[in-house]
């Protein structure tokens, strides 16, 4: 030992933080061997830093840079030590004596206003408690150090309740060791047992299994025979993929650790490698899974991008990385400006996470885009798996809709078998479409045969088939593609271009014809006022005798049930009934009416046409007994 020891205060603020940390702060007490090895970490990288530069280190041997975690059971004691940098008294005395430089007054003041230990929490990740973490496993610590360049050591030691002692030491190496005189196993306290190997492994196997340097520990082992050997074993990998370039990464080792940390047994479809510098640096090893996970569409699923700090885990699922509708996509960023205590509502908030947000998603969108152009098969397998979920963006992501409307990848009577982008529906466009035609429903079939379909079937018109749930969402959304409106074949009034059959209809004979059917439609309109707001002649009808649309901005029967299926009343919503003039069951009605509109028969019979228009796009009668019992009674009739 060196000079007598002297006994120094906290500071008052940094006395109140740590009541705070020790007593009420972290439910999870495991982090403070993440903290120490850290801080460790750390101090090696600045030593091999420093030797580079500084002439004055050149007697120091930076070739054994590592870790070492000491376990001693009777005296109850775990020692995070390393052979880095070292601190010199006043640094000791700056920067853990006091952290008025960390903002503790503020950090006090917002707990204080905090209603509970949940908040505080996210608030105390702004400031950072690093070494003081280790108060809530130890009653006492003991720490040694002698900075790099130095002849001299000091120790420092509290039981972290007001003083602290500091005491010159000679003969330290260079480097630091914290030793912490540990707190009974309690795990009503969430105090683990910090002496057992098991527990150590599992710690630095989450937290600190990426970090650069070796972290070491010796374990002891019984041979077959009774005795007993001392093995020395490094507990990380150091295996940071994210960190070495892409050209010296094998194919092999990008999935494995994909399947190390996604469970999947499958290899990604696509993995993205990508680095940033500048004013904020961090690296990215993001993969495309080959196969939705079961629980892709779960409430309770979560992005599975993994943020790191300095190769410091941090945390799972960090949604502040990914938006939702990528949530699929896996991996681990890890940014080397970022607090290690920084919370997830820091993150949220935070305008350099936003920024790498912006560049993931594109970096995402890019490779998904890349695949479409040269792996077709590829991109095919991957729209199949998530495009569910990728269109789920174009509600939720306004700053990609074009990148994603890019990727969009549908069914469409162009093809029974392939599907199509919205770039390939606009190059088979006819000559004059300016219009990309699509009609929504539960199923291919439906869609198929919906009368909807009839005169664009007829003409030659390419229609998209659009299945998804969400498609009754984002097409709502989504004005244009290209330049090309997006329409709805079962909305507003249908204008195609009659040339091409050569069946044109001059504007005389239009006129005459609703001149014809004006009596009977303004009939239809009242009789079935409870049911539609409209009957007009339709002209995208070529086979049945009447279809229901709505207009351009109307709530789809379809989305109407999903809201309502979400708790989510909204009014009814009256359609409107169209008429095919050419259908011998409409000309029979309107002679039926022109003979007798006072026939209570024609009433029924008007019903049994709304019904059936209902029926045939898919949807649910109103009042299915009261229908039968109309259709029976006019079959029997026609016997």
């Amino acid at each position: 030992m060196g000079s007598s020891v002297e006994t120094l205060e906290f500071q008052a603020e940094t006395r109140q933080l740590l009541r705070l940390v020790i007593h009420s702060i972290y439910s999870n007490k495991d982090i403070f061997l993440r903290e120490l090895i850290s801080n460790a970490s750390d101090a090696l990288d600045k030593l091999r830093l420093e030797s580079l530069t500084d002439s004055g280190l050149a007697e120091i041997d930076a070739t054994d840079l590592h870790i070492w975690l000491e376990v001693d059971k009777d005296a109850r004691t775990l020692t995070v030590r390393d052979n880095g940098i070292g601190m010199a008294r006043e640094e000791l005395v700056e920067l853990i004596g006091t952290i008025a430089k960390s903002g503790t007054a503020g950090l006090l003041e917002k707990i204080k206003e905090s209603e509970d230990a949940a908040t505080a929490e996210n608030l105390i990740g702004q400031f950072g408690v690093g070494f003081y973490s280790a108060f809530m496993v130890a009653d006492k610590v003991t720490l040694r150090t002698r900075r790099a360049g130095t002849d001299s050591g000091t120790q420092w030691e509290s039981d972290g309740e007001g003083t602290y002692d500091l005491q010159a030491v000679d003969g330290l190496p260079v480097g630091t060791s914290v030793t912490l005189h540990l707190k009974p196993a309690d795990s009503e306290d969430g105090l683990a047992d910090y002496l057992s190997e098991s527990k150590i492994r599992q710690i630095v196997k989450r937290y600190s299994d990426f970090i650069r340097w070796p972290i070491r520990m010796a374990t002891e082992r019984t041979g077959a025979e009774g005795e007993a050997t001392r093995d020395i074993d490094t507990l990380n990998s150091m295996k940071a993929l994210w960190a070495r370039p892409r050209s010296e990464v094998t194919e092999d080792e990008y999935n494995e650790f994909y399947q190390q940390i996604s469970h999947d047994w499958l290899p990604p479809a696509e993995t993205i490698h990508m680095r940033a510098e500048g004013t904020f640096e961090y690296e990215a090893l993001l993969f495309i899974p080959s196969q939705a996970p079961f629980d892709l569409f779960s409430r309770e699923t979560k992005p599975g991008v993994q943020l790191y700090v300095k190769r410091v885990f941090i945390m799972d699922d960090c949604e502040a990385l990914m938006p939702n509708y990528l949530r699929f996509v896996k991996g681990v960023v890890d940014a080397h400006d970022l607090s290690l205590n920084v919370s997830r509502e820091i993150l949220q908030h935070d305008r350099q996470i936003r920024g790498v947000r912006r560049r993931l998603v594109k970096k995402v969108l890019g490779a998904i885009k890349d695949m479409q152009s040269k792996d077709a098969e590829g991109y095919a397998k991957v729209w199949g798996q998530f495009g569910r979920a990728l269109k789920e963006g174009l509600v939720e992501d306004t700053d990609n809709t074009e990148a994603l409307l890019e990727l969009v990848s549908a069914a469409s009577t162009h093809d029974p078998e392939k599907t199509t982008t919205l770039r390939e529906y606009v190059e088979r466009m006819k000559a004059g479409q300016d219009t990309i035609y699509y009609l929504t429903g539960e199923t291919r079939a439906t869609v198929e045969n919906s009368p909807h379909m009839e005169a664009f079937a007829a003409k030659g018109y390419e229609v998209l088939i659009l299945t998804d749930p969400v498609d009754e969402v984002w097409v709502d959304r989504v004005p244009a593609f290209d330049g090309h409106r997006l329409q709805s074949i079962a909305k507003g009034q249908v204008d195609l271009d009659e040339s091409a059959d050569g069946d044109q209809e001059t504007d005389a004979e239009k006129a005459r014809r609703e001149q014809d059917f004006a009596a009977l439609l303004a009939w239809l309109t009242t009789t079935l006022s409870e049911q539609v707001k409209q009957v007009r002649l339709s002209s995208r009808l070529t086979a049945s005798a009447a279809c229901i649309v709505g207009e351009a901005h109307d709530v789809t029967p379809t989305l109407e049930k999903m809201y309502r299926a979400m708790g989510q009343q909204i009014p009814p919503v009256k359609r409107i009934l169209e008429l095919n003039p050419a259908h011998p069951l409409i000309t029979a009605l309107r002679t039926a009416h022109d003979a007798g509109a006072d026939d209570p028969a024609l009433a029924g019979i008007a019903e049994l046409i709304y019904g059936s228009a209902l029926l045939a796009e898919g949807g649910d009668l109103p009042d299915p007994a009261r229908f039968t019992r109309l259709l029976t009674d006019r079959l029997t009739r026609t016997l």
